[in-house]
């Protein structure tokens, strides 16, 4: 059972929450849950692990905690502490183990965080990532359910990591930090949230599993909003179309458009080899806001002059039946 049937299951459990404390629940399928402590602080708690999607275990070790940190990102907060979860097979070398978790370390530090432990158990594969706590203010959260007609969508780093996984498992591709995507995979997502904290942001989500076209689901629902995306000016990795071309679009991406086709109320001139890509699962992407559109282009310029280079203007929120529409 993949990750979309899991989430399905998910969303038939009855879950009563009666504490109004609880800011963010599952309801709207945001990144991460949202506990309010006090009028100044809310906690955010998240957790994500996978299996390797590199073949260097200090590399995966990194993605796979870059990745779980994002969540926390994602809803305007702060990491403040992560526990690791592994599952691991006796049969391996236990050096592999101390390396993945290594780079897990090194990325929370680097987030300046702090590691508390976490739990271990016996698996036939390598299982690795983490659980995650940030804080936040109250009144600065982000959810991904509040975009509003007239928003421009911002994405911040290409898409296309689970093809360039798949190239990398075959061979056709190294999978070592001077591979883009694997670069991309291993940088947090902070800077963005650093940078527009300053403005007005409406919505934000990161892209992760689900694809671009999930997390926008889950924005157009929660936001009873019409969308309206630019897939020609979506950014994607170099090499990523050809290897797609030669069917390398992981399995994820198949369930994810079987999942999401029936959002797609229009196609206008959409080039077949990149709408497959809003399908393609991602291991640590971009982060996706939704922002007014009068001020969309002064942050696309304020990220660029920040190095997060590959931002850019992806589509629009429009009012009207809840939708997307691709041009």
């Amino acid at each position: 059972m993949g990750p979309n049937a899991l989430a399905q299951v998910l969303r038939q459990v009855s879950f009563e929450n009666s504490d109004q404390n609880l800011l963010i629940g599952i309801e709207t399928g945001d990144d991460a849950t949202v506990y309010k402590m006090n009028d100044e602080t809310a906690l955010i708690q998240s957790v994500d692990f996978f299996t390797p999607v590199v073949d260097d275990p200090y590399i995966y070790g990194q993605i796979a905690a870059a990745n779980a940190l994002s969540d926390i990102y994602a809803m305007g907060g702060k990491p403040i502490l992560a526990m690791n979860i592994v599952g691991f097979p006796e049969c391996l070398d236990q050096s592999l183990l101390v390396k993945i978790l290594q780079g897990g370390a090194d990325k929370v530090k680097e987030a300046d965080a702090s590691m508390a432990g976490g739990h271990t158990v016996k698996d036939d594969e390598p299982k690795y990532g983490l659980s995650v706590t940030g804080l936040a203010h109250p009144n600065e959260l982000m959810k991904n359910s509040n975009a509003k007609p007239g928003d421009k969508l911002i994405l911040t780093k290409p898409l296309g990591t689970g093809v360039m996984i798949s190239a990398i498992k075959g061979g056709l591709e190294k999978g070592g930090s001077e591979n883009p995507a694997v670069k991309s995979m291993l940088e947090l997502n902070d800077k963005p949230v650093d940078i527009l904290k300053k403005y007005k942001i409406n919505a934000c989500t990161d892209i992760t599993g689900f694809g671009l076209m999930g997390h926008l689901t889950e924005m157009v629902k929660g936001s009873n909003v019409n969308i309206k995306l630019n897939t020609s000016e979506i950014p994607i990795f170099d090499g990523v179309i050809d290897y797609a071309q030669m069917g390398l679009l992981p399995e994820g991406g198949y369930a994810n458009k079987e999942n999401y086709k029936n959002m797609v109320m229009g196609k206008l001139n959409v080039d077949p080899d990149r709408e497959d890509l809003i399908y393609d699962p991602q291991t640590s992407g971009g982060l996706l806001f939704s922002v007014p559109g009068k001020i969309a282009d002064k942050v696309i310029s304020e990220l660029h002059n920040n190095g997060v280079n590959k931002s850019a203007i992806i589509g629009a929120v429009k009012q009207g039946e809840q939708g997307i529409i691709l041009s």
